[in-house]
């Protein structure tokens, strides 16, 4: 049998990740293909670098998209500054905390876990506890948008300790850049690194990255080889270096190079401050709909992250059973729980286009027919009304 085109219906994507993607970057991923050394496409790097260098609201002159997905711009920031020996507290709260774990051990080095309940912050208190009874942490790692719970930790105030205790910061913002404030140089975080996909609105496969002066120091000044030739930084800064002649390291990935830059354009013409706002103002809509079908929320009010809300799953209501109804009668995807929260949370994704009022009224009505249809009673109008209404 032949194999035809694939022509993939339109969803709304309201999970956690990827999100609805704008047109305007779909178009631009369909632009001319041009080298990865032609001179018109180094002036646009040059350009996403500074976009990004905005997006971070940082000046470090080390800040760039790695050619593959926010768990590469992870493993491109441990790799980088962990070496064998080295010893990294690392904070967890959620899924992507333990993946950090993960990296410091193959990097050859000790991890020092700090754990904390999933849906909850990190708590700044209990991290200082440890770099006291640790004085030869290296560096400390944490989530600050850890997108399994829905729970956003204070970044300034664990880069602050990090600084306080002679530690490099090592920070996963996948999930909140553009969507709340990230605010690199303010905050003094060390590497910090982000998803295309989420809060961008961009095709999934990039993840910028950012490493501050002290950072590329202690890059420099290694004893051991970066273990993956792929992602060490002193190799891509020869293609990714500010103007002049570029050496040749990969073939980067043009055209999704181009959307990343278009998504980058979108962000600075809505500007960062009014993003994070319609971030905020769309979860207020979505948490009073939600809670007007009788759904609560996992995570408290003031550690919540707006552009990713983690929802029981109300008793009598089957998790698969209404994610499946959604997407089969609404083309409509939101996603599960993953790890302690699999089969117990539904994840909600407002993420940059996808953060707007059309989609959460699909979503409340969507979800009030798929609930009512399993015997649970709820109405769609009442939690549309209470949505609206936090925007009047």
């Amino acid at each position: 049998m032949a194999i035809s085109s694939f022509h993939p219906p339109r969803r709304t994507l309201m999970g956690p990740g990827p999100s609805d993607v704008h047109p305007r970057i779909l178009e631009a991923l369909g632009r001319p293909t041009l080298g990865h050394l032609d001179p018109l496409f180094i002036g646009m790097m040059d350009e996403t670098k500074t976009l990004l260098k905005y997006a971070f609201q940082t000046s470090n002159e080390l800040t760039l998209p790695i050619s593959a997905p926010g768990s590469a711009g992870m493993e491109a920031c441990f790799v980088n500054l962990v070496e064998p020996g080295d010893k990294v507290l690392v904070c967890v709260n959620g899924v992507f905390g333990n993946r950090m774990i993960e990296n410091v051990t193959r990097c050859g080095a000790t991890a020092v876990r700090v754990d904390f309940p999933w849906g909850a912050a990190v708590e700044p208190a209990a991290v200082e506890e440890a770099l006291k009874a640790n004085s030869d942490v290296k560096i400390l790692a944490f989530v600050h948008a850890e997108t399994s719970t829905g729970a956003l930790s204070d970044a300034q105030a664990l880069c602050a300790l990090a600084k306080k205790y002679n530690a490099l910061s090592i920070v996963d913002a996948v999930t909140s850049m553009g969507g709340v404030p990230l605010l690199v140089d303010k905050w003094q975080a060390d590497a910090v690194y982000s998803g295309s996909q989420k809060c961008l609105s961009c095709t999934p496969g990039l993840s910028p990255v950012t490493f501050s002066d002290a950072a590329v120091a202690v890059i420099k000044a290694r004893k051991h080889p970066v273990q993956s030739w792929f992602l060490d930084m002193n190799l891509i800064l020869g293609y990714w270096g500010e103007g002049g002649k570029r050496a040749y390291h990969h073939t980067a990935p043009v055209n999704a190079l181009y959307g990343l830059h278009e998504s980058l354009v979108m962000l600075q013409d809505e500007g960062l401050e009014n993003a994070w706002q319609r971030h905020a103002a769309m979860h207020g809509a979505l948490a009073a709909g939600l809670e007007a079908l009788g759904i609560s929320f996992v995570v408290k009010a003031e550690q919540r992250l707006p552009q990713l809300n983690s929802v029981y799953i109300p008793e009598g209501v089957d998790d698969a059973t209404t994610r499946q109804y959604l997407l089969a009668n609404y083309d409509l995807e939101i996603g599960a729980g993953l790890g302690d929260l699999a089969g117990k949370v539904w994840r909600i994704g407002l993420m940059g286009y996808s953060a707007r009022m059309e989609n959460i009224s699909l979503l409340l009505k969507a979800l009030a027919e798929a609930m009512n249809a399993q015997g649970y009673t709820c109405d769609a109008a009442s939690a549309l009304a209470a949505a609206e209404a936090t925007l009047a």
